[in-house]
């Protein structure tokens, strides 16, 4: 009896053992993010139903331990693990690193502070402190959004815009959950659409389409082929849902003839009020 079972379970094992090593393989191209994603749910209060958050930066003050142990644990990775990861894993992965140390800088002087410019001096901006212990060097904000996303081949998904937050009523929403690979798109797509649907950043105005500045700044960002766009023009016209285009309106952008002009940025500390 035990011999004619014998096949059965050695095939039974080697299941359960593929099963394991697939489990293990999976678990060696992620990382987990959740100490990020608790801290952004305890601290990060949506508005508008997410179109904007306030940041409780008392409460990141607070739970500074919980803040440094991730931090650090986003440093223990190295070039080559992340490598190995696929791609919307490594883009969250960046992503959350931008956020999260952006609140750590703030911390560093708060709350003494009333905009993320006041980190900076007339010769360096906040953005360009090389601070950030990330894949084996010393890094800036800056390194990460302009060299490691935007400049690279890998990511080409201008949609990163409204993803890295620099701590500012201008910017785009913190969300208050930590992007993940296995959700990356849908996060993305959300937080765009929920960006695009907030009249104040996004709107039209006296018959013209009045933009947030970031279109201005990296429009060449939306102009570079993703998804095949080649024209600011028609990544708006793929979102006229969320920006609340008339048909009218829609024609105007397909004919490159709807003026476009692009708002103030406000530089405050996007603080809980």
């Amino acid at each position: 009896m035990i011999q004619k079972l014998r096949p059965w379970v050695l095939s039974l094992l080697s299941f359960a053992l593929l099963g394991l090593f697939s489990a293990l393989a999976s678990a060696a191209n992620t990382f987990d993010h959740g100490q990020w994603d608790a801290l952004l749910k305890q601290h990060v209060l949506p508005l508008n139903g997410g179109q904007a958050t306030q940041v409780d930066y008392q409460g990141f003050t607070d739970d500074k331990v919980q803040l440094d142990r991730y931090l650090a644990d986003l440093s223990q990775v190295t070039t080559p693990e992340f490598d190995a990861w696929p791609k919307d894993e490594q883009l969250a992965f960046l992503i959350n690193a931008y956020n999260a140390w952006t609140v750590d800088l703030i911390l560093t002087k708060w709350p003494d502070l009333d905009s993320i410019k006041d980190l900076g001096h007339f010769f360096s901006s906040p953005w360009s402190k090389s601070f950030i212990p990330l894949l084996g060097q010393t890094r800036s904000l800056d390194d990460i959004e302009h060299t490691m996303i935007r400049g690279s081949d890998r990511y080409q998904d201008p949609r990163i815009h409204f993803a890295v937050n620099c701590a500012s009523v201008g910017c785009p929403a913190l969300s208050n959950e930590a992007y993940v690979g296995s959700r990356l798109e849908a996060q993305l797509e959300e937080q765009t659409q929920l960006f695009l649907e907030d009249r104040s950043r996004n709107r039209i105005d006296s018959g013209k389409l009045a933009l947030s500045s970031i279109f201005k700044w990296y429009r060449e960002d939306f102009e570079k082929g993703w998804q095949g766009y080649l024209s600011l023009e028609q990544f708006l016209l793929d979102y006229s849902e969320p920006l609340s285009l008339s048909s009218e309106e829609m024609q105007m952008l397909r004919d490159k003839s709807m003026p476009i002009r692009f708002l103030d940025y406000d530089w405050a500390l996007n603080r809980m009020l």
